[in-house]
């Protein structure tokens, strides 16, 4: 199972401990990719999350997607999908976040507001992916 992260660039501490026990209970239902952004404090979160949890289970993997060639991170694997260097600068983000929702089987959003992550949210539920939606917290 691939699990796919869009949350709001301005999540607080409150998402933390849910979010960690949700990609926990995730990965012993049987996910062993995760793919998050890196865009705000929710796809930061994110990725420490992934990152400790990637020690206790070594078998689950984990990608920070970058949306522009070279802003990779030294703190975590990164990810640059083929294609998107043909994506013009002010495209890329969202046609970063079209492919990692185009590889998804599970999206956990955290989407209290309008804005992107809401947007590929009610998308998964259209195209009946599983979400999980951390934005009632």
């Amino acid at each position: 199972m691939t699990v796919v992260l869009f949350g709001s660039r301005d999540a607080g501490e409150k998402v933390k401990e849910p979010l960690a026990r949700i990609l926990e209970e995730l990965i012993q239902e049987g996910a062993t990719q995760f793919f998050v952004g890196q865009e705000g404090s929710f796809d930061r979160m994110g990725a420490w999350i992934l990152r400790n949890l990637c020690k206790k289970y070594p078998t689950v993997r984990y990608e920070v997607v970058t949306a522009y060639l070279g802003k990779g991170s030294e703190d975590f694997p990164t990810l640059y999908p083929e294609g998107l260097e043909r994506t013009p600068a002010r495209f890329a983000i969202d046609a970063r976040n079209r492919w990692m929702y185009s590889h998804a089987d599970t999206l956990v959003v955290y989407a209290p507001f309008p804005g992107n992550a809401k947007k590929w949210k009610e998308r998964a539920i259209r195209a009946k992916k599983t979400v999980i939606d951390l934005s009632f917290l």
